[in-house]
């Protein structure tokens, strides 16, 4: 039939708008983020299902990293990154506190660096040794 032509998409299915952007990998990962409260719809809680349409602002989490999305376009099918990074623009305040979550995580020092407990290392055993070896037979540190 020839005027079988797509009509522009009015409104979408949360999940399947941010699967569609990339978010995330699956639709089902994506109905398990909302879920668990970590995506908003205009300041609100949402459900899987709730209608979304363009000029929406989404705040969500990936991970670590959260963001502010205001939606851009719908797109009916998952396509390549490109396609889908035009369907969204992140806010600016959502960047700056990326960038600042990222700053934090690289200044943040190494946990396992800060672990003085747990199994001794070689080098601790060695140490240990020779430790007991300087103390002889005294099992105290008072001079008889």
């Amino acid at each position: 039939m020839m005027g079988m032509e797509k009509l522009p998409l009015a409104a979408m299915r949360l999940d399947k708008w941010l699967w569609c952007a990339r978010f995330y990998k699956t639709r089902a990962l994506a109905v398990e983020e909302i879920g668990r409260g970590r995506v908003q719809v205009n300041g609100q809680d949402a459900k899987p299902a709730r209608e979304l349409r363009v000029g929406d602002a989404v705040a969500l989490r990936q991970g670590p990293v959260a963001r502010t999305v205001v939606v851009r376009g719908l797109s009916g099918a998952r396509g390549p990154a490109p396609v889908a990074q035009r369907l969204y623009e992140e806010t600016a305040e959502s960047i700056a506190a990326r960038a600042r979550a990222a700053e934090q995580r690289r200044l943040a020092p190494e946990p396992a660096l800060s672990l003085h407990e747990g199994r001794p290392t070689k080098r601790d055993r060695r140490e240990i040794e020779r430790t007991r070896r300087d103390w002889g037979d005294r099992w105290t540190a008072s001079v008889d």
